[in-house]
């Protein structure tokens, strides 16, 4: 498993991610398993969201599964997200203080050591954002910051007035939901819907900027509508592509969706969302695999975009 020093934090971290969105329905013994199946590939960075479950329920079921001694505490990172509400988002003092409190009560832990603001709230105040992380740096509560699905303009806002480091920004990303990467493969070229610039360039920024992109959904076909890997009916040349290369590093396809997103000198982070400790195995295994150019951009054209 290779590890990274995100850019403006102390932390050694995996490249890939266990997300924990859909732990709430786990029995302890599951959660047990899947994240002994992660730590035994080498993942320490686990991700959760106040929202997940609904009302912090899968840090509830994470804290109530997992205790940490002090050195695996040590070992491990913990990050979670706040802003989302039911029908609206919220980045008030009020709320990232108050939703800070209640994630660690219920994941039973002293601090953070990754905060992310989740999606963006048009009605932010960034003055608010700044004296809130403030606080929670200060406390201890919180020891880094980060965005997720944000522009850089909306990032550019908060860095006016927020001290420290916005050190992350997750955002969706796979082979076939790339617009992230392919827009600028796809640049000046009119015609094109591939140039089409819709994230007003996240991925030069965060390279610019020393920011680390954490990919979500990076199995997803769209937008939560399913995944990729062994979609033959709509993805028979990438699924093609996917089993030759894998065969040929000794992984599965899963693998190498894992190795295409690492593949990126950006050093970005996978963020799984899977509950099932074999595709946390076969995920972790892709972390290893270096593709070539040809490789990449083999798998790139197979899913359907355009090397103009």
């Amino acid at each position: 498993m290779k590890t990274i020093t995100p850019p403006n934090t102390t932390l050694t971290a995996s490249d890939v991610i266990l997300g924990l969105m859909r732990i709430s329905q786990l029995d302890d013994a599951a959660i047990r398993d899947l994240v002994g199946a992660a730590r035994d590939a080498g993942i320490n960075y686990f991700d959760h969201a106040d929202v997940y479950g609904g009302d912090h329920a899968c840090e509830r079921r994470f804290g109530d599964a997992i205790t940490f001694t002090p050195a695996e505490r040590e070992a491990v990172i913990i990050q979670s997200k706040v802003g989302i509400r039911d029908g609206f988002w919220d980045f008030s003092k009020e709320h990232i203080l108050r939703s800070v409190d209640e994630s660690l009560a219920a994941l039973r832990l002293d601090h953070l050591d990754v905060l992310l603001l989740h999606r963006p709230d048009t009605l932010v105040e960034p003055e608010e954002v700044a004296t809130a992380f403030d606080s929670l740096h200060a406390s201890g509560k919180v020891r880094n910051f980060g965005v997720s699905n944000q522009t850089p303009g909306q990032m550019d806002l908060l860095r006016r007035f927020v001290t420290q480091p916005l050190a992350f920004n997750q955002v969706q990303l796979s082979i076939t939901h790339a617009p992230l990467l392919a827009a600028g493969i796809a640049a000046n070229m009119a015609g094109l819907d591939q140039s089409i610039d819709r994230d007003n360039g996240i991925l030069d920024y965060a390279r610019l900027h020393d920011i680390t992109l954490q990919a979500w959904s990076p199995f997803q076909k769209g937008f939560f509508d399913g995944v990729f890997i062994g979609d033959r009916e709509n993805y028979s040349p990438l699924n093609d592509a996917l089993d030759e290369i894998a065969a040929a590093h000794g992984v599965t396809p899963t693998g190498i969706a894992v190795a295409w997103i690492t593949r990126h000198p950006a050093n970005m982070q996978v963020v799984l969302g899977t509950t099932k400790p074999e595709r946390v195995r076969e995920s972790a295994a892709g972390s290893d695999v270096l593709l070539s150019r040809e490789e990449w951009y083999r798998l790139f054209t197979a899913a359907g975009h355009t090397l103009p």
